[in-house]
């Protein structure tokens, strides 16, 4: 089985998947970037649209189910892989190629409020503080309609 702990940066997925890990019998943690990681390193780099994310690479998506596939092959129980990936075609292909191998997949979304992920971005001892996980600004539309979250993001442009 996988389980998959989706969310943004900070939401605490590298942190709640060693937890995890701990708490379920005969599983893994698997990280899949590390699999763009390595085809980051191939030089001269791959060509193709998007060659700055290797989520956009056509062989990372294979690679992460291949990959998947072999371990548990190997070790059996389950793999833990925090993993945002936000192409849902790409998520759909990920998903699809584990299907044919007969790979269960639960998947659940972290989320915190922003202030909390500015901290623990800033806090990270992992990773370390990070402005590229601050470019973005945080919209928590747990109690708004879109037409309000549209609103506030307008509102935020204007000013």
């Amino acid at each position: 089985m996988i389980v998959r702990l989706n969310g943004t940066h900070g939401a605490g997925k590298t942190t709640t998947s060693a937890l995890v890990q701990r708490l379920l019998a005969d599983s893994r943690v698997f990280d899949a970037e590390k699999v763009g990681e390595t085809l980051m390193d191939i030089t001269p780099a791959l060509p193709g649209p998007g060659s700055d994310n290797f989520q956009h690479w056509p062989p990372w998506r294979p690679l992460v189910v291949e990959t998947a596939r072999r371990v548990l092959d190997y070790t059996g129980g389950t793999l833990i892989v925090p993993m945002t990936v936000l192409v849902e075609p790409y998520w759909r292909e990920i998903c699809t190629g584990l299907a044919r191998h007969a790979i269960p997949v639960r998947h659940f979304v972290l989320h915190a409020d922003q202030v909390t992920l500015r901290g623990r971005i800033e806090g990270d001892t992992v990773l370390g503080p990070s402005a590229f996980r601050h470019e973005a600004e945080v919209v928590d539309t747990t109690r708004l309609t879109p037409a309000q979250a549209a609103q506030r993001i307008a509102e935020a442009v204007e000013n």
